[in-house]
């Protein structure tokens, strides 16, 4: 039995079978999952787990090199784009219309809902080689 890390069997298949540039999809909890996405529900009840909660343990175990965020949660949520925006480091942020995000939303691998109630709290990560890889030039 796993007591460490990602204790969440189906949160650790999907982190492992990620390739780079594969997508991710944390949203809130009335986010409109497209048909045939494999969806981890985690929501319990109102507001948890909150999407920065997932994201921040993810930053543990995932390596993510960009964002994809709605203008709207930029607009609508500042503080929430803010903190999504730097649960990882020196990150590249794409900012699309939220019509946009719901069709690369489509693409995904997977999507993991959360109880979260904060409009357009939703957000695609792009699977990155992390710190971990090295260069020898």
């Amino acid at each position: 039995m796993n007591e460490q890390g990602l204790i969440n069997r189906n949160m650790a298949r999907i982190i492992a079978e990620q390739g780079h540039q594969d997508l991710l999809m944390v949203v809130d909890a009335g986010f409109a999952i497209p048909s045939g996405v494999e969806v981890i529900d985690l929501s319990l009840r109102k507001n948890k787990p909150m999407v920065i909660e997932v994201l921040a343990e993810l930053r543990k175990f995932y390596s993510v090199e960009k964002l994809i965020i709605a203008q709207q949660t930029k607009d609508k949520n500042p503080t929430l784009y803010k903190n999504m925006s730097n649960v990882w480091e020196n990150i590249k942020v794409e900012v699309v219309e939220h019509a946009d995000l719901k069709e690369i939303g489509k693409s995904v691998k997977a999507v993991i809902r959360t109880g979260d109630f904060t409009a357009y709290g939703n957000v695609i990560l792009v699977s990155g080689a992390g710190d971990r890889w090295f260069y020898e030039n």
